[in-house]
């Protein structure tokens, strides 16, 4: 099991030289990062300059991971390979030709929506979802021809039904868990899985307390009891870890994550009605040095060092092997 790295495939942290050293404590050696979610093209261009800084200040911690090639130089240096991701499709706007230049700039995740109706597809948040638009069926093409991986993770159920469809290349859910142990509108059905998974996709499990049974009180026994449910259904081979932790985050970047710039009135997001804020982590998963506890957790539900390699990293590995170079 000691062979194979940790990958953690979704995480939206308020970066720092802790956060980093926590990786590599935790020996963590894959994140998917959010580097967009309502940014025009020139503002994401600006996180990446952050991003670069980061790079120079703490090479012996960080390095930019563009494929699973780096995920095992990562393993082999003690340090973490950071990917590129993008909640929603703004930093394309409205030209096609944008996603090749992102992916030649390391990004490798593009979700179709983030809650919203965008120009490509709809959110879980809207009330009708009218699925693909002509312009998304052209964008999922040219994600696939490039290798930028086509994320559904804030999608409509339609919305997600057809991407799978359209798209030629395995598509991922990089952070949500599934509607059946906890209902959310970010949680996914049956039917999406099923899908997905038949696909050859692959669905991270998101620890984020609004997307978990009993929220910040779930306990990790519950959670890995949803994996083995899930990995019985379905195969253990689709599924790792999207734990959507945004540790260290402000109150006030959930404004910025809900609202961007189309709102002037606060929306609260699922699971408050009252206030934005961010919930408590379970006491289990607070940071990048939790992850142990999810491999102990796993093992006490039954699954096997070679089943919890797997989760833990080697599904995510397999899938970046195949889906960040160009087309064949």
């Amino acid at each position: 099991m000691s062979e194979t790295p940790l990958i953690d495939c979704l995480q939206y942290a308020n970066w720092s030289e802790k956060i980093f050293r926590q990786m590599h404590e935790g020996g963590v050696h894959g994140v998917h990062v959010t580097i967009a979610y309502h940014e025009t093209f020139r503002e994401m261009v600006l996180n990446l300059e952050q991003w670069n800084r980061w790079f120079e200040r703490y090479p012996e911690l960080i390095f930019i991971g563009r494929s699973g090639d780096d995920v095992r130089r990562a393993k082999v240096e003690n340090r973490t390979a950071i990917f590129f991701g993008f909640q929603n499709p703004s930093p394309i706007e409205d030209d096609i030709g944008l996603i090749k230049i992102c992916h030649t700039l390391g990004v490798r995740f593009m979700q179709l929506t983030y809650n919203n109706q965008s120009l490509l597809a709809t959110g879980c948040y809207e009330d009708e979802d009218t699925g693909v638009t002509r312009f998304g069926r052209q964008a999922i093409a040219e994600m696939n021809r490039v290798g930028l991986v086509v994320d559904m993770s804030h999608s409509g159920e339609r919305s997600t039904l057809e991407a799978i469809e359209i798209s030629t290349r395995p598509m991922a859910i990089t952070h949500a868990n599934p509607a059946r142990w906890h209902q959310a509108l970010r949680n996914k059905s049956d039917t999406v899985i099923k899908e997905l998974t038949q696909s050859g996709g692959m669905f991270g499990f998101s620890l984020y307390p609004h997307h978990l049974k009993n929220g910040s009180a779930c306990a990790v026994t519950e959670f890995c009891e949803m994996i083995a449910d899930m990995a019985g259904r379905y195969g253990v081979e689709h599924f790792g870890i999207g734990s959507d932790l945004c540790q260290d985050q402000p109150d006030s970047v959930v404004t910025w994550m809900r609202n961007g710039r189309w709102s002037n009135t606060t929306d609260y997001g699922e699971g408050s009605k009252t206030a934005a804020g961010f919930p408590d982590q379970p006491d289990w998963f607070v940071n990048n040095t939790s992850f142990s506890n999810i491999s102990k957790g796993l093992h006490g539900v039954g699954f096997c060092d070679d089943e919890i390699a797997a989760i833990m990293g080697g599904n995510w590995l397999r899938f970046y092997d195949q889906s960040f170079g160009p087309e064949i």
